[in-house]
């Protein structure tokens, strides 16, 4: 619901409006719209008339919005939301590649891609300690030990880390070693683990789910704002269709949709969304051309011997080179 005050309103007179409605158990938030002054409400208002609100002495118009999403809206949130992890930003003009393998396997492997991306251009480091594996034979990561190397490659390099979170059992280990803990596709409709890395109130990457809505994804976004924090990355990974020829179906579309409907920073993940490293560069310029906000691509100094995902894991160089071609497609749709 949006609640336009009267331009005549004092400051006191919309407190105590602001007041009266938190005590109904509603969110509310201050949103700038040119000149007018409107609050905007968001929780459980399918009980709540605008006309409760209209008769207010301060209130011109009240009225409901369709979308379920207000936190995660561009509605009540028209500026963009411009997610900072170390030194690097994304959103709002911001852009940001993260890079680094599909999994954390050795000290050296993780500090040789993480030495390869930072003087590419890449802004933080990628790397699964913990993995969700279809198959319970394949390799699952190296755990906390995994996390320990990150932060290793992150002291020579200064980047940022991104990893993924399985478990509410590692909330205290993701708090203080990552700076951006990710939710996997597996994992965005885990609303209980979503909930709980709200509370942390740190940036979050979300990655739509294999077969999830844009909207679903939206909802999932507001669980983790509502529960503590605005710094959330929505992710394009692919989605599951019919087709073969591909791991999965990169939805390009949903990048305009997403920034149209939502003011959190998108995403894409061409390497998950391709399943292929050959499609690697072509979909991630696409991407940038969509106008997505940045990228994550999966980096491995031996591919062909990665323990996880090598077949759509780039080398270091390949990087470099895409790096480059990314930086001409931006300079290109520069307005």
């Amino acid at each position: 619901m949006i609640i336009v005050i009267k331009p005549d309103a004092s400051e006191e007179a919309i407190e105590q409006l602001k007041n009266s409605i938190q005590d109904q158990g509603l969110i509310v938030q201050d949103i700038k719209g040119g000149n007018a002054r409107m609050l905007g409400l968001a929780g459980d208002v399918s009980n709540v008339s605008p006309d409760t609100f209209s008769r207010s002495d301060i209130v011109e118009s009240a009225f409901k919005v369709r979308e379920p999403y207000k936190l995660a809206g561009r509605r009540f949130h028209p500026e963009d939301t411009v997610v900072s992890a170390g030194t690097a930003k994304i959103g709002g003009g911001h852009f940001a590649v993260i890079a680094g393998p599909c999994s954390v396997e050795s000290e050296d492997q993780i500090l040789s891609v993480a030495k390869d991306i930072a003087k590419s251009g890449a802004k933080l480091l990628r790397g699964g300690a913990f993995k969700p594996r279809s198959s319970p034979y394949s390799f699952h990561g190296l755990g906390l030990e995994g996390l320990e190397l990150l932060k290793a490659a992150k002291q020579k390099t200064g980047l940022p880390i991104v990893s993924e979170i399985l478990s509410q059992n590692h909330l205290d280990a993701f708090a203080e070693d990552v700076d951006v803990i990710q939710i996997g596709a597996r994992n965005m409709q885990n609303f209980s683990l979503l909930v709980e890395v709200g509370k942390l109130k740190k940036p979050v990457l979300l990655k739509r789910g294999l077969s999830s809505t844009l909207e679903e994804l939206l909802m999932s976004a507001e669980y983790l704002i509502k529960g503590g924090t605005d710094q959330v990355i929505l992710c394009e990974r692919g989605i599951r269709t019919f087709e073969t020829a591909t791991r999965n179906t990169l939805d390009l579309s949903a990048i305009p949709v997403l920034k149209q409907k939502s003011h959190l920073p998108v995403i894409a993940d061409p390497s998950h969304g391709t399943g292929h490293w050959h499609l690697v560069e072509p979909l991630a310029l696409a991407a940038v051309a969509a106008g997505a906000d940045g990228l994550i691509i999966e980096v491995h100094n031996m591919p062909h011997k990665a323990l996880c995902d090598g077949q759509q894991s780039i080398t270091p160089e390949v990087f470099h080179h895409l790096m480059k071609k990314v930086n001409r497609v931006r300079e290109a749709i520069k307005e």
